[in-house]
């Protein structure tokens, strides 16, 4: 019934793939990718398991089909819909997951969201999912709720200040610098791919930190990858940016030098010839004591 978040390193310690594994039974666990990603993940996991049979790895991909259903009126949908399951917050806490009935259609549900509000992933099999998907969608429109998409996703998810892969996060980049060091559990007496390199890297001091910046100037522009500077020196590129509609601010995330990732940090970015003031800032910027997720 528990869920955790964490990544994948390569031998270097490099970041390879996040991804959350859920434990549905004492020795079954449901890994949930990102969806570019899973091929990778899944042969990287059949590549490094043990070959003696104790093993079985399973590709569920095309017999599921997924939902998000995410918003502070999310469990009054889910209320309105299971008849003999309890979601409320007591019984289906934050990072767990239960199989459920939704209209009499079998799902499972993982109490996560990336987009930092309260939510859930829910999965059914795929000739249940255009069912399930019309439930939803007419259910959630009696509580103001809209479909949204990736435009949507990827401002949320920079709003509370989640890593995206293939931006922010990648085999160049290791957990203490992007700021997923809480992931790496050094101290566990079984070993992991990675492990060695990530106890000489949590010793060394960090030479780079993945960073959060606002513009200062209502008209400043960024696409992504542009670059940031220093007194007129370039220090880093933008990995990810895009408007917090939230929060009311163009939020940048870019990896930084350590002595220039501190809070109130000026710097500039530069977006086709044109330079723009930025702000290093505390992240996230949304909901730091996470009250809205486990609400």
């Amino acid at each position: 019934g528990k869920v955790v978040y964490s990544v994948i390193s390569n031998i270097y310690g490099g970041i390879k793939s996040d991804l959350t594994i859920s434990r549905l039974e004492e020795n079954k666990f449901w890994v949930l990718a990102g969806a570019g990603n899973g091929m990778i993940d899944i042969n990287w996991l059949r590549v490094n398991a043990p070959n003696d049979g104790s093993v079985q790895i399973i590709d569920w991909t095309s017999a599921l089909a997924g939902i998000g259903l995410w918003g502070p009126n999310s469990r009054s949908v889910l209320e309105k819909l299971c008849d003999d399951d309890d979601i409320s917050n007591e019984a289906f806490p934050f990072f767990s997951i239960k199989r459920i009935s939704i209209s009499n259609i079998p799902c499972v549900a993982v109490r996560i969201s990336y987009i930092g509000e309260l939510g859930w992933e829910i999965y059914t099999p795929t000739e249940y999912g255009l069912t399930l998907w019309d439930e939803l969608r007419n259910t959630s429109r009696e509580f103001n709720m809209i479909c949204s998409g990736a435009g949507a996703f990827e401002s949320l998810r920079l709003e509370k200040g989640y890593r995206s892969l293939g931006s922010d996060i990648h085999t160049n980049t290791n957990p203490y610098e992007s700021g997923l060091g809480f992931t790496v559990k050094l101290k566990k007496d079984t070993d992991f791919i990675g492990k060695e390199a990530l106890s000489k890297i949590k010793e060394a001091p960090i030479q780079k930190k993945l960073a959060c910046m606002v513009m200062d100037d209502s008209e400043g522009m960024a696409l992504g990858t542009e670059p940031i500077y220093s007194d007129g020196k370039a220090v880093g590129y933008v990995t990810s940016t895009n408007y917090g509609y939230f929060v009311d601010k163009h939020i940048v995330y870019g990896y930084l030098p350590s002595e220039l990732s501190s809070t109130g940090t000026k710097l500039e970015l530069e977006y086709f010839g044109k330079r723009y003031p930025l702000t290093v800032t505390t992240e996230p910027l949304l909901d730091p004591e996470n009250t809205r997720l486990k609400s």
